[in-house]
């Protein structure tokens, strides 16, 4: 009896000390290491080509009004004619200001010798300083009144303010005019200006002095453009950025429609699109350190078909994992089966 009961406290023995076994071999075992694909990041050529829509503005463009009402007594609007500057355009009716102004100069020239008259008197006083101070107050007074006619004069004349090319005339000699009457326009279109927009991803491509392709249905070949200003301010509606190029060769016509052509080539670290992590904050690429993945924030540039730029986050030399990422995670133990190129595809 004593035999049998031994027995079987040995056998439940054995097993406690099994079942208690199995979980310790578990917690024991190493993790698998996981094999990946990486690139090594470097220094390589970064293109960018953008294609935009840009608007053919004048250098100067004016719209020719008169500065007051009357009747067009003078008018000098050649359709199409070259002109100069401060040729006498157009001329408003201006009788009665010239009528005003002769009164005023008969009025200054009695002011005159009165004040001549009294200034001699008051050296031997012969009247006294009161009449003086008048008279000489009444000759400012005329002046000034002939500086105001002088002024209202100058606005029935309107001459041109830049040299150019008239646009159609669309008034007639003899028409009664307002400030709001359409005369004609003047355009300077020796030298053209060229307004486009570009995203701001595109931001660092778009500097003053560097060149761009303009291509219009006018030329069968591009023309060359100069960028000369650069709007400060990105549009919060659209993140774009306003630029203006000037045509530095051939002549085309204001308003016209034109594609514009901007290229350049620098040295940037690339990775293959497929190797980014998108993340609510921020982009990450994983690098392997020391057998480690280590997860690295990025800011990325400029994209094409295969490789996205990246601007801040990685040093050329390093390791990023290309293939294999869905098994990794932070700190992982990390074993590089293979080195890819730069544009190798998947």
């Amino acid at each position: 009896m004593n035999h049998r009961i031994l027995s079987g406290f040995l056998i439940i023995l054995s097993l406690l000390i099994s079942c208690k076994s199995k979980p310790k071999e578990q917690v024991t075992a190493e993790k698998p290491v996981i094999m990946v694909e990486v690139v090594v990041a470097g220094s390589e050529d970064v293109s960018s080509n953008l294609e935009v829509n840009g608007s053919v503005l004048a250098n100067e463009m004016v719209e020719l009004r008169p500065e007051v009402s009357g009747r067009l007594v003078y008018l000098n609007l050649p359709d199409g004619a070259n002109i100069k500057e401060g040729t006498l355009l157009a001329r408003v009716n201006d009788a009665d200001l010239q009528a005003q102004m002769e009164q005023q100069k008969a009025q200054f020239e009695l002011a005159t010798k009165t004040l001549k008259r009294l200034s001699d008197l008051l050296k031997v006083n012969g009247v006294n300083q009161a009449d003086y101070d008048a008279a000489l107050s009444q000759v400012n007074t005329i002046q000034a009144n002939m500086k105001v006619i002088n002024a209202q004069i100058d606005k029935t004349v309107i001459r041109a303010p830049f040299s150019g090319e008239l646009g159609i005339r669309v008034v007639s000699p003899g028409a009664y005019v307002t400030p709001q009457t359409l005369l004609g326009s003047l355009h300077q279109i020796d030298k053209v200006k060229i307004d486009f927009t570009v995203p701001e991803t595109y931001s660092s491509i778009v500097k003053k002095g560097i060149m761009v392709k303009i291509q219009t249905d006018g030329f069968a070949e591009n023309l060359d453009a100069t960028i000369t200003a650069i709007e400060p301010q990105i549009n919060t509606a659209s993140r774009n950025i306003k630029v203006r190029a000037m045509l530095t060769k051939g002549v085309i016509h204001p308003g016209a429609f034109v594609k514009v052509y901007l290229a350049q080539t620098r040295k940037g670290i690339m990775v293959p699109s497929n190797a980014i992590i998108p993340d609510a904050l921020s982009n990450q690429v994983v690098v392997v350190r020391k057998n480690k993945a280590v997860f690295t924030n990025v800011e990325t540039g400029l994209r094409n078909a295969n490789l996205v730029e990246i601007t801040e986050g990685l040093n050329p030399g390093d390791s990023i994992i290309v293939s294999g990422m869905l098994f990794v995670r932070p700190n992982a133990s990390i074993k590089v089966k293979r080195v890819r190129s730069i544009q190798e595809k998947n």
